[in-house]
């Protein structure tokens, strides 16, 4: 970060933020992921140009952008949303001059992906991940085809599905990791360290195994197992075991604060 002064009536500079990555979505927008932490991705885009994202995602837009909230696909949209758990209605931000600038923001530590999709090309990832997406994009929910992945593998029965051709943004909790299996490879992953993965990718659970290791080894009761062929991104800090572990925390700190009170206004009146 550049070093900066402010001196009392004169014009405050502050340094630019970090720009982590700089480039254009297959669609012809320039695009900015800034930030370090907690990330941004700002967006100018070509006159006519139209990108969606689900409702509270915007942090801020310039004038000749164009704002329109939708059903997303109609009906059928709707209930497929209801299903995932996710926004209802879908929003589209429509450029109305060449280079007008609009911005979106991650709501957790982490990172933004940018993904350029070819056509036909599918990533499957957890339901928080999507950000924003170019309207050439499908956004579709996957559901998953064995019961117990979708009751034990920590996403849920449902997951997001973008199929190509086009640019996707999407979040991830913590930092990244990537890994690429071969065929029949196999990675055995706490739950929830998930993020993404190719549609070649398989994804299952398994019991943990040893009576020991299910009572004392914190682990809980299953793995998530992701077999090849393909590449899968696992994420460090999974926003479940975050909001887990300040529950915990806030419930030791309250039991403590509570384990000797005194009331000093009747002590004084005896």
């Amino acid at each position: 970060m550049t070093d900066y002064v402010s001196q009392p009536g004169q014009r405050l500079d502050v340094p630019d933020p970090t720009v982590a990555v700089r480039g254009q979505t297959m669609g012809g927008a320039e695009f900015e992921i800034i930030g370090t932490l907690l990330q941004a991705v700002r967006l100018r885009l070509r006159a006519g140009q139209t990108i969606f994202t689900e409702t509270g995602s915007l942090a801020w837009m310039q004038d000749g952008i164009e704002m329109n909230t939708n059903l997303g696909g109609g009906l059928g949209g709707l209930l497929k949303r209801a299903v995932s758990g996710e926004s209802l209605f879908i929003v589209d931000f429509t450029a109305r001059r060449d280079g007008a600038e609009v911005t979106f923001a991650n709501d957790f530590p982490g990172k933004i992906l940018v993904l350029h999709l070819a056509p036909g090309q599918q990533i499957i990832a957890q339901r928080t991940a999507f950000l924003v997406g170019e309207k050439t994009l499908s956004l579709d929910i996957f559901f998953q085809r064995r019961l117990g992945a979708g009751l034990f593998g920590g996403e849920g029965l449902v997951l997001q599905k973008f199929t190509g051709p086009g640019t996707v943004f999407v979040t991830i909790d913590g930092e990244v990791v990537e890994y690429t299996l071969q065929p029949g490879e196999r990675l055995k992953v706490d739950t929830g360290h998930v993020a993404m993965f190719e549609s070649t990718v398989t994804f299952d659970v398994e019991l943990v195994k040893g009576f020991k290791n299910i009572l004392f080894g914190g682990e809980g009761l299953f793995f998530a197992t992701l077999t090849g062929p393909g590449r899968i991104w696992l994420q460090t800090m999974p926003m479940s075991k975050l909001a887990g572990s300040i529950l915990r925390y806030a419930g030791r700190a309250e039991d403590k604060n509570q384990g000797f009170n005194v009331d000093l206004g009747n002590l004084i009146g005896r």
